[in-house]
């Protein structure tokens, strides 16, 4: 499976909390996908803020309504977003908000993806199905999205990015690569993977 080009330095800021005098444009991205999935882990680990985390501990009421499959380990979740903030060359500064991954929490949809100009949607091979629900949420508020496959240690190996597109039905603009959402490095090239496809899509916006 491809995964996004490397970077070549840290491209976070150490400026402390406030904005860069570089800052030119600020965009909304949502970092979204399914319970479990890494989502928290991403924001956590190229955010050049201290993050926002709105966790909670799963309880046993949860259990009954929230798919536990493959994530069994897991001990808190996200009940409304996540955020966090990084800078990139050029002025340019995102902001990222994490959805929830659970399907009860469907009314934030809307009201956490207004104004982004584009997702990443991660996924984790081992229970690519959990995917679907997301997908089809992005799809449809019309964002533009890229895909990063979160590299979790047991994630099976063997899958084609031929079979990976395939059982997602992206298209084949649509990006695809394979991130560590613990290591900044990993996680910023997945999200340079997302601004550049907003740029190729919307090219004299961005001149």
């Amino acid at each position: 499976m491809a995964s996004a080009p490397s970077s070549t330095s840290d491209l976070r800021a150490t400026g402390g909390i406030h904005l860069p005098d570089s800052a030119r444009h600020l965009v909304k991205i949502l970092v979204t996908g399914p319970f479990g999935v890494g989502k928290t882990t991403l924001i956590d680990s190229v955010s050049e803020i201290r993050a926002l985390h709105t966790e909670e501990h799963l309880t046993q009421a949860s259990a009954q309504v929230d798919d536990l499959d493959g994530v069994r380990d897991k001990a808190t979740t996200t009940v409304a977003i996540d955020f966090g903030r990084i800078s990139l060359p050029g002025g340019v500064v995102l902001y990222l908000f994490g959805t929830p991954g659970q399907e009860r929490f469907r009314p934030l949809w809307d009201d956490i993806a207004y104004g982004a100009l584009g997702a990443l949607v991660l996924v984790d091979s081992r229970r690519i199905d959990a995917s679907f629900d997301v997908l089809g949420l992005v799809e449809e508020t019309g964002l533009p999205y890229a895909v990063a496959f979160n590299a979790f240690p047991d994630a099976p190996s063997h899958y084609t990015d031929e079979q990976l597109r395939a059982a997602l039905d992206l298209e084949p603009a649509t990006p695809m690569v394979v991130c560590d959402a613990r290591d900044p490095h990993s996680s910023i090239d997945a999200l340079l993977a997302l601004v550049q496809h907003l740029i190729d899509d919307h090219p004299a916006e961005n001149r």
